[in-house]
């Protein structure tokens, strides 16, 4: 385990130099690191340091190191691939910060840093420098007891509108702003809109064998409030998506009576599509949880079994990413850290913006039964998350109690409370469009207990 894993900043922070000037001297003097010290003291730290030029010469090498920890200079003082674009771009500086936040979030672990403050965001923790540090170490970031480094970084990404001014405030639009989520979907603008919601939604399955395409139409219609064509499904969606290279089909039988195409996605897809997307996750949790979203539903059940209660921790937060992406949901925090229950439960945080917004808080648990202590926990935290629905995904069974429980609060509020257990777990396990089912019942459940008595 490293020391730190943040980059070292002291110094070097846009609160005690300027970007752009610091890259005109670092091209100028390329190489020189002693001719880049002595500017970066002459300009920058003339009157720090209480006149001692010991003290001046160091800060003036601590801003040094920093351009090397992010990555601007290489150990030689040459200015690395990155310093170059920066230098190319520090005329424009919206187009140089928002290039060198990308680079942090992507490459210096910002993107982790980020999670981490959401997470402590959702649960109401005060962010200072000691509860950060503590937090940061729970998700594998370190850095150096009273170091700068999360300091510095919240600043640079400052500059480029992640952060609000002097506060820990997201701004999460600009984050999938500077990484360019959307241009990973550049591939499918070409695309209908019945094309693009297959096709995300055969990747929300998370399966890469050959199924039949109605039960990704299925699985779409009910996500993504749509129709589908019933008998040109072929020529209106899937052969265009062939002819794109996206996915491949076969049939099982011909003539009369046919029994509906089978619908694989192929390498193209994978790589252009389901790999930026897994890219971008992998720099927000865990990269073993990531791992674990690629494997299938079964061996993710498998591994909930494990002795090891790190694995059945991640394996049950995967078991909750795997149900919540078939159904379209997106993934926003993760409030109680597997590591800190000991693999027995995880809450995350998912939202949806299609038509109105809602937000779903998900308490998966690996125990055989859910008790109506579980159910009032979750109803305590709705005002403090300000849920619409509450998922709980059990392995165990739904105790009777607790659904009464649920019954009385879904009768008399606006809240929804959707349960499932081991059996239906095992159903999506082999077949995803069983969720819409689970859904279904749920709803239709919920829609008696709140008929209107008009």
């Amino acid at each position: 385990m490293s020391d730190t894993n943040l980059p070292f900043g002291s110094e070097f922070s846009p609160s005690q130099i300027e970007l752009p000037v610091l890259l005109e001297v670092c091209m100028k003097y390329s190489g020189n690191k002693a001719a880049i010290e002595d500017y970066i003291q002459k300009t920058f730290f003339k009157s720090h340091g209480r006149g001692n030029q010991d003290n001046k010469n160091k800060l003036a090498m601590n801003c040094r190191l920093g351009l090397k920890a992010y990555g601007i200079i290489d150990d030689k003082s040459k200015m690395t691939d990155l310093g170059i674009e920066l230098y190319n771009l520090r005329l424009d500086t919206n187009k140089l910060y928002s290039r060198f936040a990308k680079h942090i979030l992507l490459e210096l672990n910002g993107m982790a840093f980020i999670q981490c403050i959401r997470d402590m965001t959702l649960a109401m923790e005060h962010i200072t420098l000691t509860t950060l540090r503590k937090s940061c170490a729970e998700r594998q970031i370190y850095y150096p007891s009273g170091g700068k480094h999360p300091s510095i970084m919240r600043l640079w990404l400052e500059k480029a509108g992640i952060f609000a001014k002097k506060s820990w405030n997201i701004n999460n639009h600009q984050v999938d702003k500077i990484l360019g989520l959307n241009d990973n979907m550049e591939a499918l603008r070409s695309l209908t809109l019945l094309q693009r919601i297959f096709l995300q939604t055969l990747i929300n399955t998370g399966i890469t064998e050959p199924q039949p395409a109605n039960r990704i139409k299925k699985i779409a219609e009910a996500t993504y409030s749509v129709n589908f064509p019933e008998k040109s499904l072929p020529k209106e969606v899937l052969n265009n998506l062939v002819e794109k290279g996206f996915i491949s089909i076969q049939k099982t039988t011909t003539g009369r009576g046919a029994k509906p195409f089978l619908v694989s996605p192929t390498d193209k897809l994978n790589k252009e599509i389901v790999s930026a997307f897994l890219d971008q996750l992998r720099k927000q949790t865990d990269p073993k949880l990531v791992d674990l979203l690629c494997k299938p539903m079964p061996e993710i059940l498998h591994d909930l079994k494990s002795s090891n209660k790190y694995i059945a921790g991640l394996s049950l937060e995967a078991l909750a990413f795997k149900l919540m992406r078939i159904i379209g949901l997106d993934y926003i925090a993760t409030r109680v850290r597997s590591e800190n229950t000991g693999g027995a439960e995880v809450d995350l945080i998912f939202e949806a913006s299609r038509l109105v917004f809602s937000r779903w808080q998900v308490q998966c648990k690996n125990t055989s039964h859910v008790t109506l202590e579980d159910i009032a926990k979750e109803i305590g935290l709705i005002q403090l998350l300000k849920s619409n629905v509450i998922v709980i995904i059990s392995t165990g069974k739904i105790s009777a109690d607790a659904r009464r429980y649920a019954n009385i609060v879904m009768k008399d509020t606006n809240l929804s409370i959707v349960m499932i257990d081991g059996e239906d777990i095992l159903k999506i396990a082999k077949d995803p469009a069983q969720i819409i089912n689970v859904f279904m019942r749920e709803a239709k459940s919920t829609q008696i207990l709140k008929k209107l008595k008009i």
